[in-house]
């Protein structure tokens, strides 16, 4: 598991390039037959992927979580951003086409990954995060997910955000996640920016074509900073960061937030004015 420690503001305003990467940016999410994840100790949130080819893929705990099993104290949320697989929950098997998602309670002993066909890989972005409660696991078919339309053509940013780790569509202790996808010939996203002090976030940006990339605006408002990020990579976003892209195309991405509530519209709007 790759370990990323959480550091003060003002530390990133001294960072170049390799720095702000290596503290903020991970470019490699999906292994073959591995589950990869990451470690941020900014409030714990877990995140990476599984694709299992040749193999079935068992999630386990590790030292880093201190547990018997990986969700003891935990809920996560997965979203399959590949070709049709399936999650086994303690024997269960929940079948999973591309854009389905899940959310997997505290207290399931058992997760494993794998995909219909090894030559079609089923790709499961995760996150996870420390949970108090177990609530009920409940697989989101994207249709299930609530959709909320956003943007106009004039300022290139109409999106479908669709939520499926939300109250609007399930419970959970403090996980929120969500896809926001872009329509062709549009590039922003979040601008007015905005920061929300009281919740982190990780994205995750693919369905990009090899040559694009989104340009990820992160840092205090008055003190910003960028990472060219190219197709499933993902970049940890602290609380006190705005963090808003724009792309050489459209593209999609996954968010994750935690922290200490789960309202979503919860922001601390920037103005334009004040972006440095």
């Amino acid at each position: 598991m790759d370990i990323r420690y959480a550091n003060h503001p003002a530390d990133s305003k001294k960072y170049d390039t390799k720095e702000l990467r290596e503290h903020y940016l991970k470019e490699e999410i999906f292994l073959k037959d591995e589950i990869s994840l990451t470690y941020s100790h900014v409030d714990r949130i877990i995140f990476g992927g599984a694709m299992p080819i040749d193999e079935e893929l068992t999630l386990t705990a590790g030292k880093e979580m201190g547990v018997e099993f990986f969700l003891q104290r935990r809920e996560m949320g997965v979203i399959n951003v590949g070709e049709a697989g399936v999650i086994v929950l303690d024997g269960v098997e929940h079948e999973m086409k591309k854009h389905d998602g899940m959310y997997i309670g505290m207290g399931v002993k058992e997760v494993t990954f794998k995909s219909i066909d090894g030559d079609k890989p089923a790709k499961f972005y995760i996150n996870s995060v420390p949970a108090h409660k177990e609530y009920k696991t409940v697989k989101i078919n994207i249709e299930d997910a609530r959709p909320v339309k956003l943007g106009e053509q004039e300022n290139l940013n109409k999106r479908t955000i669709y939520q499926y780790v939300h109250p609007n569509v399930c419970e959970s202790c403090q996980l929120l996640m969500g896809m926001t996808m872009l329509e062709p010939n549009n590039v922003w996203n979040t601008m007015p920016c905005h920061t929300h002090e009281r919740r982190m976030e990780v994205y995750f940006y693919f369905d990009m074509n090899e040559d694009t990339r989104v340009i990820h605006l992160m840092g205090e408002p008055q003190e910003t900073r960028h990472l060219v990020v190219s197709n499933e990579q993902a970049l940890i976003s602290p609380s006190w960061s705005i963090h808003s892209g724009v792309g050489t195309s459209n593209y999609t991405f996954i968010w994750g937030m935690c922290g200490e509530n789960q309202t979503f519209d919860d922001m601390d709007h920037i103005k334009m004015s004040d972006l440095r």
